[in-house]
């Protein structure tokens, strides 16, 4: 599993070097949370690393059962602390949950995964081919992983999407879009395609991404902490760090929310992980099944990555990272467990990768 890692780091933002950070110290005490000497170990070794004020908020599952475990690093000492209702971005994770609400609009009859987008929006790719719901969700629609006219040397670093509105998707879409392979032949992620996805859904619905989030998906597992708005839960946010441990502005994603704009806790995340163990939930179900091989050791659903664990088993997995913050969640869904972790380590801390690490490394304890 730990090949994987720069696979795995590099479908996302690429990071640059920060200064070196003192020694920490291990102030753990892992009897006080259950979990066991090995598993606050790993915790420790992987958040060191990180300036002060870095906090991860980490759930475990197992056996339909969810502990949490929330770490601070305050005055160069890794210490315990409650955080699993406190609210962080969770980046491209966002993009599980666009497909989440695709395979709603699939079970309601609303379309196929095999309709091309351009069939039920006002769209004229250039070149024109039919790009489905499907190849959008499994990052195989031969877009680009940003769109052209987003130029991010222009753009504000610390908020680089917030301008970037339906004006000039649409443009870009109609005028300028130049394909990077056939649609459906080929795994290239793309950010784009997932907001792409997310502005469809909600054209289509006569809503927003935010309405439909907490209609068809929020309000339906208890998760009333999670939100595309962070002004609705602004009092319970922890603040974003930059890779020196400064507080960071959050990123806005405009018409690309359905990319990587929901805020989240670990408490209800862990409510979505558990319902993605129910056999009966065809909605979740389709997410997790295969759509595109892209190699022998990895599959794509719906949003969902799919890789083999150290035992042979299956995880589906996703992360995340933003300027501020990064997040990951891999799940064992035939013996039901996960691990889902979040935290304010900025996707451009040279480290971000140890939240990676950690995710797969504690999954294997359990």
């Amino acid at each position: 599993m730990k090949g994987y890692i720069a696979l795995l780091i590099g479908l996302f933002l690429s990071s640059c070097a920060n200064g070196q950070v003192k020694k920490a110290e291990n102030g753990i005490d892992h009897s006080t949370v259950e979990i066991t000497d090995k598993q606050s170990k790993l915790i420790f070794k992987n958040a060191r690393q990180f300036p002060n004020n870095t906090e991860l908020s980490i759930a475990f599952i197992h056996q339909g059962k969810t502990k949490f475990v929330g770490v601070k690093r305050m005055n160069d000492t890794i210490k315990i602390r409650k955080n699993h209702q406190s609210v962080f971005e969770i980046g491209s994770i966002s993009k599980v949950f666009t497909s989440s609400l695709l395979s709603s609009f699939v079970l309601n009859k609303e379309l196929s995964l095999e309709d091309a987008i351009q069939d039920h929006l006002e769209l004229t790719l250039k070149p024109d081919d039919k790009i489905t719901f499907k190849e959008l969700a499994n990052h195989t629609s031969g877009l680009p992983r940003l769109p052209s006219n987003l130029d991010l040397l222009a753009v504000d670093p610390n908020n680089p999407y917030k301008e970037y509105d339906a004006e000039k998707l649409i443009e870009y879409l109609n005028e300028e879009v130049e394909l990077q392979q056939k649609p459906g032949t080929e795994y290239g992620y793309s950010n784009l395609g997932a907001g792409l996805l997310g502005y469809g859904l909600a054209k289509m619905s006569n809503s927003s991404y935010e309405d439909l989030l907490q209609e068809r998906i929020f309000e339906k597992y208890g998760m009333s902490n999670s939100t595309t708005q962070p002004n609705k839960i602004k009092n319970q946010i922890i603040h974003g760090l930059n890779p020196n441990g400064e507080v960071t502005s959050k990123w806005d994603f405009n018409v690309l929310a359905g990319a990587g704009a929901i805020l989240s806790t670990t408490e209800d995340l862990s409510k979505f992980a558990l319902a993605q163990f129910d056999t009966e939930n065809k909605e979740l179900i389709l997410t997790q099944e295969p759509t595109f091989k892209v190699d022998k050791n990895m599959q794509v659903g719906l949003g969902w990555h799919i890789l083999p664990d150290e035992s042979g088993d299956e995880l589906i997995w996703h992360n995340g990272g933003t300027g501020g913050y990064t997040s990951s969640i891999a799940l064992d869904t035939e013996n039901k467990k996960g691990i889902i972790i979040l935290s304010n380590v900025s996707a451009f801390n040279s480290k971000m990768g140890n939240i990676d690490e950690l995710c797969f490394e504690l999954i294997e304890t359990l």
